[in-house]
């Protein structure tokens, strides 16, 4: 079944409404990843002529060239074209989570509306690399996949308005305050959790790591920014206990206060050079080239009421998380791991680990 995806489009006019083509976002990133516009070009599916055509057009409307051409020395992104892409890449990782879950109400619906439908599997999870990949194995079942905090979405299992809700929970970084907030919606003689995925949590720095930074001490450093995750993620709680457990302030970090809601657009928002490090999952910092200081790893879990795992949905779901190609698809994300995937357990072996 082929699937609807929704992806974020920019539009720019100017005061005479003048729409200017969007494929020059392609160009720049193909630029920038190749450094010769003959490449870039080829890249972005593109002549040569046309591409040249919409670098003159885009510096016409903003004033200022994109990209410098100089002979034997390629292509290079200008620093307008450069905070151009990163911007685009900004806006596409801030906005993933709900594209994301609009494009799963629309295939929904357009499931619903086939012959032979099959059985509906409601998930409300924490958005993260792993769980976004269930819907391209999601053979035998309607999967409606929302993403929302980890509270959220048990708080949405406990209300009957999900059947499955995913969370993860740090492996050796115990936070008291995590652990009284998650045992509140889980019950042990209701629920059962489903071991999912195994993921690593670090700080992301410039490739190059010009402020030498090796642990959460150096986010103290003079002129080092920082970038955070909101209030209510599970990426944040941990954060916060790991300052507490080193005795460091977060006011004596720069840009504590600034907030991002995904792994990939804290990421995006270090490697466009406006802040120096940020807390997220390796797969983020590899996905735009940063370099990775690995702090702590996450249990991902997968929570249901005990009586679902006898229901059809669910026993798909434990056989497609259980098989081989999912195994091998998480195993390319970096910093993940399968192991123990589809291993169902206890909320008391899991709380009191």
């Amino acid at each position: 079944m082929k699937r609807i995806q929704v992806v974020p489009t920019w539009s720019f006019r100017d005061g005479s409404g003048n729409q200017l083509n969007p494929q020059l976002f392609s160009l720049l990133r193909a630029i920038h990843e190749e450094g010769k516009l003959t490449a870039a070009t080829k890249k972005a599916g593109i002549s040569y002529r046309h591409g040249w055509n919409l670098l003159n057009t885009w510096a016409a409307f903003f004033g200022v060239p994109l990209v410098e051409l100089q002979k034997g020395r390629g292509a290079q992104l200008t620093a307008l074209g450069e905070k151009l892409i990163w911007a685009e890449q900004r806006v596409v990782a801030r906005l993933e989570p709900q594209l994301e879950s609009l494009a799963s109400d629309l295939n929904m619906e357009i499931h619903r509306a086939l012959e032979g439908v099959s059985p509906l599997l409601r998930i409300n999870a924490s958005h993260g690399y792993a769980v976004a990949l269930l819907p391209d194995f999601a053979e035998g079942i309607q999967l409606d996949l929302q993403y929302k905090s980890a509270e959220e979405a048990l708080a949405s299992l406990g209300r009957g308005t999900c059947d499955i809700a995913g969370f993860h929970l740090p492996t050796s970084v115990v936070s008291p305050k995590l652990i009284e907030s998650y045992s509140r919606y889980l019950k042990p003689r209701v629920h059962k959790v489903i071991r999912f995925i195994t993921r690593r949590q670090g700080l992301m720095v410039k490739a190059d790591n010009p402020h030498e930074i090796t642990g959460l001490e150096d986010l103290t450093k003079e002129g080092v920014r920082f970038i955070n995750r909101q209030k209510e993620s599970g990426t944040r709680v941990l954060l916060d206990e790991m300052l507490k457990q080193r005795q460091i302030s977060s006011r004596q970090i720069e840009g504590f206060e600034n907030e991002e809601f995904t792994h990939s657009a804290v990421a995006a928002y270090v490697a466009s050079g406006m802040a120096d490090a940020g807390m997220g999952v390796e797969a983020a910092a590899r996905q735009f080239g940063l370099g990775f200081i690995p702090l702590e790893e996450e249990y991902y879990l997968l929570v249901c009421h005990h009586r679902s795992l006898e229901q059809a949905a669910v026993e798909q779901l434990l056989r497609i998380i259980r098989g081989p190609a999912f195994h091998q698809a998480v195993m390319q994300l970096p910093g993940y791991s399968p192991e123990c995937c589809g291993e169902v357990v206890s909320v008391d072996e899991l709380l009191t680990k």
